[in-house]
């Protein structure tokens, strides 16, 4: 049953998708980690495979950048394809100095400015949880697996390219205000999505750069080099 954006068929796709932003890193996930693993999906360059882990059957698809993209593929998923949970694999922008390069953030929930929400359902809040029992599980893989995670609120902006004339401090305020630790595109969509579909969303974000430092990686680096996170999300299955 494809849709305008995914040539899937349906049982192509698993219970669990890892969704990765970028889809090249979704490749590089599927080959290094996936046994018997075959491309779902290629329309719109938004590469798709399914395998299996450990004899798990998983999914990994790319979801794009920015909220309105996240928002039709999970939505797909959610609605078209029977997925029951989405981890979200990303990269984010460090608010919190406690943060270094390469760490691992769990996102608790996601404030935005964005409307997507309210026209998609008329959601009238900022801010979006992710899924309690999905988070757990993350939590535990991450504890079992020896891996550190900071836990915290995430801020998932409409703009990449913020024109600093206007506001030099945007991110400062957003940190003390709002509470939030680092910067991403999508889980404020992901996570509305998984409530209206009653279905489950987590995220697990890699620090790639630091607003208040001048330290970032490659975008080769964010591709291949997360892989911590990758772990965590496949030490669930």
């Amino acid at each position: 049953m494809p849709t305008p954006h995914n040539t899937a068929s349906k049982g192509d796709i698993a219970k669990t998708v890892l969704m990765p932003g970028d889809p090249l890193r979704a490749k590089y996930i599927a080959e290094r980690y996936l046994d018997g693993l075959f491309q779902f999906n290629s329309s719109r360059g938004m590469l798709g495979y399914t395998g299996t882990y450990r004899g798990k059957l998983v999914s990994v698809m790319g979801s794009g950048m920015g909220i309105p993209s996240v928002g039709i593929y999970s939505y797909e998923l959610y609605s078209e394809y029977g997925t029951d949970s989405i981890i979200r694999l990303g990269s984010a922008g460090g608010y919190s100095p406690g943060l270094d390069l390469y760490d691992v953030v769990l996102a608790l929930d996601a404030y935005s400015e964005s409307t997507y929400a309210k026209c998609q359902s008329g959601f009238e809040g900022d801010l979006t949880t992710a899924s309690e029992g999905l988070t757990g599980r993350l939590r535990e893989s991450a504890s079992r697996l020896g891996i550190a995670v900071t836990e915290g609120r995430v801020h998932s902006t409409d703009v990449f390219y913020r024109s600093l004339k206007c506001e030099p401090a945007y991110w400062e305020r957003i940190r003390d205000e709002r509470g939030c630790i680092a910067v991403e595109m999508e889980s404020f969509g992901l996570f509305h999505n998984a409530a209206v579909a009653g279905k489950e969303a987590a995220c697990l974000l890699t620090i790639s750069d630091l607003l208040y430092g001048t330290e970032e990686t490659t975008a080769v680096e964010r591709e291949r080099c997360f892989t911590a996170m990758m772990d965590i999300a496949l030490g669930i299955l």
